[in-house]
């Protein structure tokens, strides 16, 4: 590195695009700096795969920008352990290499946003500036137009709109095969006789002896389970491989299990689910590459996937990824502060180790514990609805989700959680609370068979936690959600149960609520 180098460009952990317009000419006097720091593993405490992928993907960046002729800079923790945070690197940089003009990539998390938009450099006399980070369907400065803030926008309306705006899988002005929305196809349940044909699934051999040994030196706190090698993909080709993969054995079964749960798999965790969600979250490769690349397999393959396999696949990323994004930014930083039920009770200790008797929350958590993975459902309608209905501390809860997941970043995190699974928002993303009782989860998964606790029962001992804490949300909400035309049955059932089997399964709920840690 010379003197003569005049602008630093600055690579965050979720920024690796090769594909970014910063790359495409190669100026001696562009420096790339690419950096562990201790500020990103300690803003919640995080599973160690999690911050393993990040480190070992930023890595893995560095070595290919400076393959294709680049100037970059990787600092490894040891490097950048005297720097107290971001700023302070990034200042002590532009000191050291003598820069002149600074540039990033717009952060998506807020908090890093800010830190970046503050930094001050008007005593140095060097420049700043940012840049898109060239990701996104939805180009920021766009959001605006499909969201407002402190006003609920529900997903399939805009889903619409970027099916329509993007010409994905269309008709003209009609969708392809003249329906949005296939999720009434793609609710089935995984039954015995289905489970011999779910895929084994493609994973990687990443090793990171070097980088757990550094973890360990710079005493980075962490939880959950690692092996001797990395199983995801930390680089653009095996990303590509993975959908490739996907494409080639989950993508025909997709959106027909994409809710379905199971315990009796030894590839339960993987099901048919793409596992591309860290890749994709890091930039490493791009929505649209994904979408384009499972569109061309299911017009080459019209007798193995369905209109209703590829539908719910491309919901997942056009829709329900764009929207989140657009949520999180039109209402941030407030909607960190959200709490509309007025939730406070902690997390139950079994939520760092999966020793529950309820077998759905004991496989769902263990899961997330020994992959830093979970699918939509185990998150939602598991783990989130659990939180729910027991009125868990939001703040806890998206601390907990941010931390345990591989693809959890909070802009993409927190409205799945304090939104769309605690309603903590108020409905700005959904119009009613995502609860359900023990009979959704036995019907979409085999958690409920040999469980200690028996799925039919409202009350006793035995019978599922799921139940009466079900009845007691909705009987200490009335006065929010008594109103609510989606749940009206519910409460018109919670008035026709009988007296006294309402008040034993109250009561039931109320000792459940006092004793968490014991179920």
């Amino acid at each position: 590195m010379t003197n003569k180098t005049k602008t630093l460009r600055l690579i965050l952990g979720d920024q690796l695009n090769a594909s970014h317009s910063w790359y495409r000419d190669k100026d001696p006097n562009v420096l790339y700096v690419i950096a562990e720091q201790y500020q990103e593993t300690s803003y919640v405490k995080h599973h160690i795969q999690k911050i393993a992928a990040f480190f070992l993907a930023m890595q893995k960046f560095a070595d290919a920008l400076d393959a294709a002729g680049h100037n970059v800079l990787h600092l490894s923790l040891d490097d950048s352990a005297a720097f107290a945070d971001l700023p302070e690197l990034v200042t002590e940089l532009c000191k050291q290499y003598q820069i002149g003009h600074f540039e990033y990539q717009r952060p998506d998390e807020y908090r890093l946003c800010k830190q970046l938009d503050d930094l001050d450099f008007s005593d140095a006399n060097i420049s700043k500036a940012f840049v898109e980070t060239e990701h996104f369907i939805v180009p920021f400065d766009q959001l605006k137009n499909y969201f407002t803030a402190g006003k609920g926008t529900r997903l399939e309306g805009f889903y619409r709109k970027m099916r329509k705006a993007n010409n994905i899988m269309m008709d003209g002005e009609e969708p392809l095969g003249g329906q949005w929305n296939f999720d009434a196809e793609n609710r089935s349940k995984l039954k015995k006789t289905d489970l011999p044909a779910i895929p084994e699934p493609l994973i990687f051999d990443n090793q990171i002896g070097d980088l757990l040994a550094r973890l360990d030196k710079h005493k980075i706190t962490h939880f959950g389970d690692i092996g001797d090698s990395l199983v995801w993909p930390v680089t653009r080709k095996q990303s590509l491989q993975l959908l490739d993969y996907f494409c080639q054995y989950g993508l025909p079964n997709f959106g027909r299990f994409q809710d379905a749960m199971t315990a009796n798999s030894k590839h339960a965790w993987s099901l048919y689910h793409c596992r591309l969600s860290f890749a994709i979250n890091a930039k490493i490769i791009s929505p649209l590459t994904v979408i384009n690349r499972a569109i061309e397999e299911f017009e080459s393959r019209p007798d193995d996937i369905s209109l209703a396999q590829i539908e719910g696949f491309v919901r997942q990323i056009i829709g329900w990824r764009e929207f989140v994004r657009g949520i999180y930014w039109v209402n941030m930083p407030d909607y960190a502060e959200q709490n509309a039920l007025d939730a406070k009770r902690d997390l139950p200790d079994y939520f760092w180790s999966g020793d529950t008797k309820m077998r759905c929350m004991q496989q769902s958590l263990t899961q997330s514990l020994e992959y830093a993975y979970a699918h939509h459902i185990q998150r939602l309608m598991v783990i989130g609805n659990f939180c729910l209905l027991t009125g868990i501390d939001p703040d806890q809860v998206d601390q907990w989700y941010l931390g345990v997941y591989i693809d959890a970043i909070e802009w993409v995190e927190m409205p799945n959680t304090r939104g769309m699974s605690q309603f903590a928002d108020d409905g700005l993303i959904a119009s009613k609370p995502y609860t359900a009782s023990g009979s959704y989860i036995n019907r979409m998964s085999d958690y409920c068979s040999g469980c200690h606790y028996k799925v039919k029962e409202k009350v006793g001992e035995s019978a599922c936690p799921f139940n009466s804490l079900y009845w007691h949300f909705m009987h200490r909400h009335k006065d929010k959600f008594g109103n609510n035309a989606r749940i009206g049955m519910v409460y018109r059932n919670l008035e026709k149960m009988d007296e006294s089997l309402r008040v034993d399964t109250l009561k039931r709920a109320d000792w459940i609520l006092e004793n968490l840690n014991l179920i």
